[in-house]
Order: C-alpha cells, then sequence, then structure tokens
C-alpha cells in the first residue's frame, strides 16, 4: 500500500483496531529492534485467543498501519499510517462473527482509555444490520460517545450492493455506518492501474440512503434516509498481511500472494468495504499528526471537500468521492491550531487558500469542494474558509450550517437555487432516488444481535462471514475472471495513490 503521505507516518496517533485479532509476530507491525507498536491488546470474545485465528483483523490492520519490517519486494505493500501505535481489541472470533454487547464494551473501554494510549482513530472493519434509527441504535450511540470526546470512528460501509441477480441494491448500509458522526467507507475499483482517471465503485460496496427506522407516535415507520457512505477508498483485491495459520489462508489458497517458510511476512489479497476502511483509518492518523486540534467532524468535512469525484457513480454510492490523502493532508495542516467549541461562526479558519487540486501519479485531481449533510449535498469555499459551528465536538455534522447570508442548512434539508432536498428523497446532480429503486430488506436476511466482518468478498455470489450469501462461484473480486483462471494480482493492485 503506497501513500502519498509526505513525511506523515502517524508516530504518536494510537488506532484501535476492532476486529478478529492480529497476529502480532507478523514483521508489518514491529517497532524496531525489541520494540513493538502493539501498545495493548485485549480478547472481548470467548475465544480467549488474541491473535488471529480468522485472518480478517491481521489484513485489516496492515493496511491502517503496516510497514516496518517488511522487506524485499513486500515492501510494496505498506500501510498508510506505517508508524502509529496498535491497540489491538477483538470482537470477532475465529469464525469471523461476533456479538454486538461485545462491540460495545470494547467500544466502551476505548472511551475509559483513550487518553492513557492517546486512542484518536478507532477502525470498525465490520457491521450489522442497520435496523434501528441511528438515534437509539446502541453500537451507534457508543459511536456519538467517542466521537463526543474527539475520536474519530471510521466504519464500513457493507458489501451488500449487489442483489441475488447483479442488480444494483440501495439501502444496505451497515450499522455503525448508518450513524452521521462515524465516517463511512465505500469500496472502489482501481482495476490494477496506478491512474486515478480510471477508477470506479465496486459493485458490492453497500450504496446508501440508509435505512435504519424508527415508529413515530401515530405508528408510522420513518426511515433515517442519510445520504451514505462518506467516501469511497480502493476495496478490490486489495494485498496486505496475513496470518498463514488463520482460517482464510488455509481454506482459501487462491488467495494467498505469498506463502513464506516465515509467518512474518505473508500476504494475501481480500476485497470489501473491510479493505477500504482502514486505508482511510490510517488516513486520518496523518491528518491528525499533521494537525492534532482537528475535531472529528472538521476531519469529515476534510476527507470530502478534497476527495476526488467518482465519474459516473452518484452520491449514495461514492458520498463525496475518492480518498485523496495528498489533498487531505494539505488542508488539514492550514487549518489553524487551537479553533475548538469556543469559537465563533466564520472566523476566518484558515492560515493561507489551498490550490484545490491535487497532482497525482502525473495527473490533475480535482476536489470535489463539497460534504455530504445528512440528505444532502453542498459546495462551499466557505466550508473551508469559514468555521462552522457544526465542527464543534458532540455536533452533528448536518446541524446549524451556515453558508452565506439567508442560506441555512439544518438537519440535511436544503431550499435553494431550485434544489430540493427533503424526506429521504435528493434530486440533483443527475441522481434520481424515488420510486422503482430496488431497497435492501434487512429483516428478510438476518436476525439481531449478530455481528459481522465486512470484508473478505471472495466471489460474486459469495460473502464469507458477512452472512448473507453463499454459493459455488470462484470469481474472487470485483474484477471478472472466468471460473478457473488463476487469480494473480500485479503490484498496482494494492497501491493507495
Amino acid at each position: 500500500m503506497r501513500s502519498v503521505s509526505g513525511n506523515y507516518d502517524g508516530k504518536g496517533i494510537g488506532i484501535a483496531i476492532l476486529d478478529s485479532g492480529i497476529h502480532r509476530g507478523h514483521s508489518s507491525f514491529s517497532g524496531g529492534l525489541l520494540s513493538s507498536r502493539f501498545k495493548y491488546s485485549k480478547d472481548f470474545t470467548s475465544d480467549s485467543e488474541l491473535d488471529d485465528e480468522f485472518g480478517h483483523g491481521t489484513h485489516v490492520a496492515a493496511l491502517a498501519v503496516g510497514g516496518n519490517g517488511n522487506v524485499g519486494e513486500m515492501n510494496e505493500y505498506e500501510g498508510i499510517a506505517t508508524k502509529a501505535d496498535v491497540i489491538n481489541l477483538k470482537v470477532l472470533n475465529s469464525r469471523g462473527t461476533g456479538r454486538t454487547a461485545d462491540l460495545i464494551n470494547a467500544l466502551e473501554w476505548i472511551y475509559a482509555n483513550r487518553g492513557r494510549y492517546n486512542i484518536k482513530v478507532v477502525n470498525l472493519s465490520l457491521g450489522t444490520p442497520a435496523i434501528e434509527t441511528w438515534r437509539n441504535d446502541p453500537i451507534c450511540r457508543a459511536v456519538r460517545k467517542l466521537t463526543s470526546a474527539g475520536i474519530v470512528v471510521v466504519a464500513a460501509a457493507g458489501n451488500n450492493g449487489r442483489g441475488s441477480e447483479g442488480q444494483k441494491l440501495y439501502g444496505a448500509i451497515h450499522a455503525p455506518g448508518n450513524d452521521p458522526t462515524a465516517i463511512t467507507v465505500g469500496a472502489a475499483n482501481t482495476y490494477g492501474t496506478d491512474a486515478r482517471s480510471d477508477d470506479g465503485i465496486t459493485t458490492f460496496s453497500s450504496r446508501g440512503p440508509t435505512r435504519s427506522s424508527y415508529v413515530d407516535s401515530e405508528g408510522t415507520r420513518i426511515y433515517d434516509h442519510l445520504i451514505k457512505p462518506d467516501l469511497v477508498a480502493p476495496g478490490n483485491k486489495i494485498i496486505s498481511s496475513a496470518d498463514k495459520h488463520s482460517k482464510l489462508f488455509r481454506d482459501y489458497p487462491e488467495l494467498r500472494v505469498s506463502n513464506d517458510l516465515l509467518n512474518s511476512t505473508t500476504k494475501m489479497y481480500l476485497s470489501g468495504t473491510s479493505m477500504s476502511t482502514p486505508i482511510v483509518s490510517g488516513a486520518v492518523a496523518l491528518m491528525l499528526q499533521a494537525n492534532p486540534d482537528l475535531t472529528p467532524n472538521m476531519v469529515k468535512m476534510i476527507l470530502q471537500y478534497t476527495a476526488q469525484p467518482v465519474h459516473g457513480a452518484n452520491h449514495l454510492e461514492q458520498g463525496a468521492g475518492l480518498l485523496n490523502i495528498e489533498g487531505s493532508i494539505r488542508l488539514a495542516k492550514l487549518v489553524k491550531r487551537g479553533i475548538g467549541n469556543s469559537t465563533s461562526l466564520n472566523y476566518p479558519m484558515l492560515t493561507s487558500m489551498p490550490v484545490q487540486e491535487s497532482e497525482i501519479e502525473g495527473e490533475t485531481v480535482l476536489w470535489s469542494q463539497g460534504i455530504i449533510v445528512d440528505k444532502g449535498w453542498i459546495q462551499s469555499t466557505k466550508l473551508i474558509t469559514n468555521y462552522q459551528k457544526v465542527y464543534g465536538l458532540g455536533m452533528l455534522l448536518s446541524d446549524g450550517m451556515l453558508l452565506s447570508d439567508g442560506m441555512l442548512i439544518s438537519d440535511g434539508m436544503l431550499m435553494s437555487d431550485g434544489m430540493l432536498m427533503s424526506d429521504g428523497m435528493l434530486i440533483s446532480d443527475g441522481m434520481l432516488i424515488s420510486d422503482g429503486v430496488l431497497f435492501y430488506d434487512w429483516s428478510e436476511s438476518f436476525g439481531t444481535g449478530m455481528l459481522m466482518s465486512d470484508g473478505m468478498l471472495l466471489s460474486d455470489g459469495m460473502l464469507m462471514s458477512d452472512g448473507m450469501l453463499m454459493s459455488d462461484g470462484m470469481l474472487m473480486s470485483d474484477t471478472t475472471f472466468g471460473s478457473s483462471s488463476p487469480m494473480v494480482a500485479g503490484d498496482n493492485s494494492s497501491h493507495m495513490r
């Protein structure tokens, strides 16, 4: 995983990985001679085993923080924040599933210990069906408690963007990705090239709007209908670290990139929003290293404002667009230090105005210059030049944002210049979400209390550990291959460009 990060490496920033455990002996997590970047490990499941028996958590963690100790040609596959501190919290068992109660316990542990381990970022490459409105869902409430305390929570959108007959599905965002304070990440397909101009959205990446709901006092079901995901990052055929003794590595040899004699350098590739999420988590660590005063809402705004719009995709597929690490760090550095809840509305926020494009791999990458707010999409340079009260701690990004005289954006509803965004219906930017769209019905597929890892998309009809689709297909990514074709991952398949 090659990042455009300048001199930033995440050093001193604590990233909590809540997953199936981590193979702590892998060289990706080495802190150098006689040192380790693991600051704490705890098993919240009944496995009584801190290491990664399933194989998902190791892959995820290395995408966020892997780096030191990789040798030879494997140097191609570093993570993003290569010197960040790792807090390993195991909430998924040896089969890649878990209990929501264990996840909530882990989130509460983070809140209680955030200062001791300088936990600034939480990575949730997992999810459960988003049935209950984010206002009441216990996982979402635990997430909001963290974001209100200044911790950035990055969550996977889910892998349910495609129906059984290959059709697009809308409304399948997982919890806690349905929470407005979480940074929800969908999956992009780089098609194995360094160029960003050919990138698209994977077919499996879950689309919005959120379909969690509640029943009002009159017995009417009200759907949240938030626009999600917030942005996308590479998530197709991503190469990362592996534990050769894990279930995924043992049971699916076709996923192996290397099968080294030593278990400290083994690699495999997986696809899913589980892979996209830690790439964003690593980017957030770099942003916070560049400017520790950023609040979670400021981080989300910067990520979206600098994202690259993906051609041919609507906001319910891509959010603001494709992650742009170079732009995010550059803009983060320009935000004045010391800004917080006491800062006055419209206070000049930047030390200087940035060029609002990036040069990456010889291409000019235009910034979106906009953000998602609840049920709407807004673009304005005042998002970065003028401090908005909603950037403070404990705020929802959609509540009471004043961008110019006479224009107030509140609760995600915008009425201006002929654009109407309300009641979960968005008509803008060539996108129509209304009658005739196929929405996913969680109730047909899931019970309650089940937690699943959001990665391991092994085929176009088989989601391992998501508990939804099981088939005999052997197409192991969003890219189509013949059923008997060997799976070959070129070096470019995992580059963060």
